[in-house]
C-alpha cells in the first residue's frame, strides 16, 4: 500500500471520528471505495450568507500526498470572494504555497469552512464576486444568500431575486446562465440583459 495511501486512510478515518468534525457538521466519504477521491460535505456557518446550506467538496488526493496538498473543488455552485462562481476552484493559501506535510484532511475541511465565514478579497479567485463584496457589500450578503437558497438548500428564499430571474428566463435564457449575468451585475435587470445579449 502506498504511503499516501496508508496517510489517508488514517485521516479518513480521524475526520469520521472527530467530535469537533461532527459538531461543525463536516462530512467526508469515499467515491468508488478508493482513497484517492473523496466527497466532502461541509455546512455553511452561522450568521454568513452560507447558514443553512451544504457545500459538496470534490477532494482528489495526489499520489505525492502528503507532500503536496489535495486537489479540492466545490461542487455545489457559491458566491464567494475565493471561490469560482462558474467552476468551483478555491483560492486559498494551504491549498498551494502553505500547505505543509503536518496538515490533514481534517484541516483542510475546517480551513474550507473557516473561509466562508471570513473571505479574503484582496486575494480573489473571482473578482466579479470580489469587487461586489468590497463595493456593495449589502448586495454580496442578498447575491450569497440567495445562491445558498438555489444551489445549498438554504433557507431563505428571496422573491425580488427570483422575479428577476424569471424575467430573463422568459427571454430564453438559461435559468442559470440569467442568475449569473444578475449576480455579476448588481441584480440590474437592463445591464444583466445587455452582457448577455452582446
Amino acid at each position: 500500500m502506498a504511503i499516501a495511501e496508508q496517510r489517508i486512510r488514517r485521516e479518513f478515518r480521524e475526520v469520521i471520528r472527530s467530535e469537533e468534525v461532527e459538531r461543525c457538521r463536516i462530512k467526508v466519504e469515499l467515491v468508488n471505495d478508493k482513497f484517492n477521491e473523496l466527497k466532502g460535505e461541509i455546512a455553511g456557518p452561522p450568521e454568513t450568507p452560507y447558514e443553512g446550506g451544504k457545500f459538496q467538496l470534490e477532494i482528489k488526493i495526489p499520489e505525492t500526498y502528503p507532500f503536496n496538498p489535495p486537489k479540492v473543488r466545490f461542487v455545489t455552485r457559491i458566491w464567494h470572494p475565493n471561490i469560482s462562481s462558474v467552476t468551483g476552484a478555491i483560492c486559498l493559501d494551504i491549498l498551494k504555497d502553505q500547505w505543509a506535510a503536518a496538515m490533514t484532511l481534517r484541516t483542510v475541511l475546517l480551513s474550507l469552512q473557516a473561509l466562508l465565514a471570513a473571505a479574503e478579497p484582496d486575494d480573489p479567485q473571482d473578482a466579479v464576486v470580489a469587487r461586489q463584496y468590497k463595493e456593495r457589500q449589502d448586495v454580496f450578503q442578498k447575491t450569497a444568500t440567495h445562491w445558498t437558497n438555489v444551489y445549498a438548500g438554504g433557507p431563505n428564499h428571496a422573491d425580488d431575486l427570483e422575479d428577476k430571474v424569471r424575467q430573463l428566463t422568459n427571454m430564453g435564457f438559461e435559468e442559470d446562465q440569467a442568475r449569473v449575468a444578475l449576480s455579476s451585475h448588481n441584480w440590474d435587470t437592463a445591464q444583466a440583459t445587455d452582457f448577455l445579449l452582446s
